[in-house]
């Protein structure tokens, strides 16, 4: 039991930042799809965008993806997410 408890450890934290990197991926291909628009999911995206990266920073990776992909609708672009 004790050794099955060490690899969920293990797992968990190698998942974490895998996760991690995810979000500053997401967050540039928003960057880059909205760029210098001005219209209102444009904006609206890019203040969710600013959610999810307040939550990409308190170590809310799976929150965090999950803001972008709303972030992404808003703009009405589809994100490429790591494998």
């Amino acid at each position: 039991m004790k050794s099955f408890v060490t690899a969920l450890v293990l797992v968990a934290s190698a998942a974490g930042p895998a996760l991690a990197n995810q979000c500053p991926l997401l967050q540039a291909q928003i960057d880059k799809a909205i760029g210098n628009r001005f219209d209102p999911g444009a904006a609206n995206a890019r203040s969710i965008a600013a959610q999810a990266q307040a939550l990409h920073n308190s170590g809310k990776h799976a929150e965090s993806e999950a803001k972008y992909d709303e972030a992404a609708k808003a703009a009405g672009i589809t994100l490429e997410m790591k494998k």
